[in-house]
């Protein structure tokens, strides 16, 4: 197929599975078809719209029931969860943090925020996210374990934990992963930001990490405007997490005791009554995105040089990003076809630069990134709102 041809081809494929009656398609808008407006307008005619009220508890409830866990607590949002995250497994500054150089910003950022480093880890074909058997390899030749936990042979430095992300909804191979953390005395953390909705082997994401991070961003498949949650199976973790994200203030009628450095994360009362009114229909949501990947799917099984990304034989995903993946051949034609697309009124997006090409992580420790760098020349991700999906429900 010609170049002019395989850009035009995408465009049409795209706009083929699309509404007629639009004229701009965004990549990802929030829908609101519930008890948005009734769970909101409570919080406005009682007052009850800061940090106290009885949607944040309704909310972290519906989330332990949804996912699994036996605990959520709510936060402003999920750059703030993983950074708690973080310092509830005994994060500390200088130690190395694992993680894949291709992900959200956010992810990197949380980590520094701790005074600890990123540790930057390839990616793999199959889910996108962090490659676990690559990482093993990798660890086999640069890592020590000692009494005291998994050492850098190479810096010096404590490497504590991993932090994989499950890319656009699809979950990393976990149980691998699992393993791997087992072997190095690593601790897990997952970043679940992008996975709500998403199971691994038929149980939540958020499952596996000893703690994890959600995020309700207003792109995301259920949003609180701003927004995120750490999840746990561990209740005494789940306590201390609440108390440090809520200024680590000892219970008092009028007394301000605090009895360690906290932090003000708490989520308002009236983001949390738009998170209650988007978890009651969050199955309906994956329902929808879901067969808008299978539209997509089909469509561009016929498009020479493009593969849609598909969950892996493992996972339920999401979909929470739909994307395709042009041919290493074509990668040089990523850049006009995101022109093309978008001024044709379908916003497409690439994925992330590779966060160790920013100035400010530049010289901390990577491994080699061949497949990381081959995904951030060719994904693009194309139209995925749920409400695009249900006319195909």
């Amino acid at each position: 197929m010609r170049q002019g041809n395989i850009v035009e081809k995408i465009g049409s494929t795209i706009k083929g599975c699309m509404p007629s009656d639009k004229a701009f398609i965004a990549l990802h808008e929030p829908v609101f078809q519930g008890n948005e407006w009734n769970y909101v307008k409570e919080c406005l005619d009682t007052g009850w719209v800061s940090s106290v009220g009885k949607y944040v508890d309704r909310f972290e409830e519906m989330l332990c029931e949804y996912t699994g866990v036996k605990r959520a607590v709510a936060v402003v949002n999920g750059t703030a969860a993983l950074h708690i995250c973080l310092k509830l497994v005994g994060v500390e500054r200088n130690d190395e943090v694992l993680l894949p150089a291709l992900t959200f910003i956010a992810t990197a950022n949380a980590i520094s925020y701790t005074g600890a480093i990123p540790h930057f880890v390839d990616s793999c074909h199959k889910t996108l996210g962090l490659d676990p058997k690559k990482l093993g390899e990798y660890l086999q030749e640069i890592a020590e374990v000692k009494n005291d936990g998994c050492y850098n042979k190479q810096t010096g430095r404590r490497i504590k934990a991993v932090v994989p992300m499950h890319t656009f909804g699809h979950p990393v191979d976990l149980d691998t992963l699992m393993e791997v953390c087992d072997r190095f005395r690593l601790e897990l953390i997952e970043d679940a930001a992008e996975s709500l909705g998403s199971f691994y082997k038929g149980r939540h994401t958020g499952n596996w990490g000893r703690v994890s991070a959600l995020s309700f961003n207003g792109n995301k498949i259920t949003t609180t405007g701003g927004g995120g949650a750490i999840l746990t199976n561990d209740e005494e973790l789940g306590k201390w997490a609440k108390h440090l994200t809520t200024t680590a203030k000892l219970p008092h009628k009028w007394e301000f005791v605090h009895d360690e450095i906290g932090y003000n994360y708490r989520m308002p009362n009236i983001n949390a009554a738009l998170g209650c009114a988007q978890l009651e229909r969050l199955p309906d949501l994956v329902k929808q995105k879901r067969m808008l990947a299978t539209v997509y799917q089909q469509a561009f099984s016929t498009v020479e040089g493009v593969v849609f990304f598909s969950e892996p034989d493992f996972a339920v995903s999401n979909y929470w990003l739909n994307a395709i993946k042009l041919a290493p051949e074509w990668s040089h034609l990523r850049d006009e076809i995101l022109q093309t697309t978008n001024e044709q009124g379908l916003m497409t997006r690439p994925i992330w630069k590779l966060l160790c090409d920013l100035g400010m992580y530049e010289g901390v420790p990577k491994m080699d990134l061949t497949v990381a760098r081959e995904l951030e020349s060719t994904i693009i991700n194309i139209p995925s709102s749920a409400f695009l999906g249900a006319a195909y429900v």
